[in-house]
């Protein structure tokens, strides 16, 4: 069999079969610290594709751009769904599989068959008032960002007007915590204990199996609350728009909304910061010009936070790349290695205000994140916020030196530290912002924010770096 790829030139198809192959594995230290090196090795090694050892599993890995879109696009060829997985089925994948149980909990990102459609119709259904912008629910949204951005940024001044901060810890993280936990509907700052959970879960450290215990509990306590007593958040629309979802399964996709958004989102908003600071000056004036989706474009092309996705599976026999895939053999999509094909990156302008949309940091085809816009929103919110209210920002490390955390799914900062110097008075939100009343709405009693677990934790940051 044969192949075309590159510049049209044919070549013979590896017709061996992954578990014949011996690949290498792919979360080494190398990809902890420079993934971009590891993604060029296998590149050259084998082409657009390549097989890889995920933790003792092995599986395809898409690096090529051409592929990747062939491969998100075609929802029948590569479908979702661990009841795919033919390795699985066959009792070849270990019990103890360290990403075993982030991909078994079955909600929208990971679910297949007839009962995905009917659940992607509900998210739609229920995200569109908060990703509608002349939807009043959209409104409160854009409102509620900009008030706890203000909190945030107001807790950071209580270290000084001028001093050093890790945004990430302090800004970048936290925001699109508490922003989901506005979606979700807890009510006042109930939902700050559920955030610090979230934040144990997603930084796997050994406190996390208990802090995933105790946070589906409460996701499970809110979606029963919901089911009695709706209101106008993302569960109550999603009971309405899916009646048939059991409270187990509500909890999970609410668990998904809540970490996958919140640390996308995270990592996007200090990615974008990143980005400005150590652009040229146009980068930074082109902000004031509205133009914070075009700097997040840009950094999503460079550093995509959802750097591998999920995975799927291999509906038949098929050719990609250099390889023939096997039916039911795990296939992993790399945006981050897509964005860096030659036969891609080569052809996106750079040094250019206005960036390409091609990017693949929501995915393509028609399992493209429900959520990217409500995500987009959020951090283009925060972003702007943050460079309204501070005078200066400046990297306190060079740019090469930031702390990096890699996991198999996301890369994101493990701190952004940087130096600051805050604006005399806060700044107004721009004229075609949320009037402050609508702002206030959605703030919880200061007095009980103060006694929150998740306050108690930021303030201690200030105290700290005293």
């Amino acid at each position: 069999m044969e192949s075309q790829w590159g510049d049209g030139g044919s070549v013979d198809l590896d017709d061996t079969r992954l578990e014949e192959l011996s690949p290498q594995p792919l979360l080494t230290r190398d990809y902890e610290t420079r993934p971009a090196l590891v993604y060029e090795r296998l590149r050259q090694q084998h082409g657009p594709v390549a097989p890889v050892d995920l933790l003792g599993v092995p599986a395809w890995l898409v690096l090529g751009y051409r592929e990747a879109l062939q491969v998100l696009q075609d929802n029948d060829g590569f479908p979702k769904g661990l009841e795919n997985w033919r390795a699985r089925s066959e009792g070849r994948v270990p019990a103890d599989w360290p990403l075993g149980p982030s991909l078994e909990v079955n909600h929208i990102l990971i679910q297949g068959g007839p009962g995905y459609r009917p659940l992607r119709t509900a998210w739609d259904v229920a995200l569109k008032p908060f990703q509608d912008p002349r939807h009043p629910q959209a409104k409160r949204l854009k409102a509620a960002v900009t008030a706890y951005a203000d909190e945030l940024i107001t807790l950071v001044g209580q270290g000084g007007k001028t001093g050093v901060a890790d945004l990430s810890a302090q800004f970048s993280r936290p925001l699109p915590l508490m922003v989901a936990s506005h979606l979700l509907g807890f009510p006042g700052s109930q939902g700050d204990d559920a955030l610090m959970d979230m934040w144990r879960v997603l930084d796997a450290g050994p406190d996390a199996e208990a802090a995933l215990e105790r946070l589906l509990a409460t996701l499970a306590e809110l979606a029963a609350t919901k089911l009695a007593k709706p209101g106008d958040d993302f569960p109550s629309y999603l009971l309405a728009a899916h009646p048939d979802l059991s409270l187990d399964h509500l909890a999970r996709e609410l668990f998904m909304l809540l970490g996958m958004t919140s640390d996308h989102v995270g990592i996007l908003i200090s990615n974008t910061v990143v980005e400005v600071i150590s652009g040229e000056g146009s980068v930074r004036a082109s902000l004031s010009a509205g133009m914070v989706r075009e700097a997040m474009n840009r950094s999503v092309m460079r550093k995509p936070p959802l750097v591998n996705f999920v995975p799927r599976f291999a509906a038949e026999d098929t050719p990609l790349g250099n390889y023939t895939i096997r039916a039911g053999d795990p296939v992993w999509v790399s945006s981050a290695a897509a964005h860096a094909d030659p036969l891609f990156a080569d052809h996106v302008a750079s040094g250019t205000t206005i960036s390409t949309r091609a990017h693949l940091s929501w995915g393509a085809g028609p399992r493209q994140c429900p959520a990217r816009e409500l995500a987009s929103t959020v951090a283009a919110a925060g972003v702007g916020r943050l460079f309204e209210r501070f005078d200066y920002l400046d990297l306190a490390l060079p740019a090469d030196q930031l702390p990096w955390r890699s996991s198999p799914f996301m890369r994101g900062l493990r701190s952004l530290p940087v130096r600051y110097e805050l604006s005399a008075a806060p700044a107004r939100p721009s004229a075609d912002g949320p009037a402050p009343e609508a702002a206030e709405e959605v703030l919880p009693d200061p007095s009980a924010r103060q006694r929150s677990s998740l306050w108690r934790y930021l303030t201690g940051l200030i105290r700290g770096g005293r």
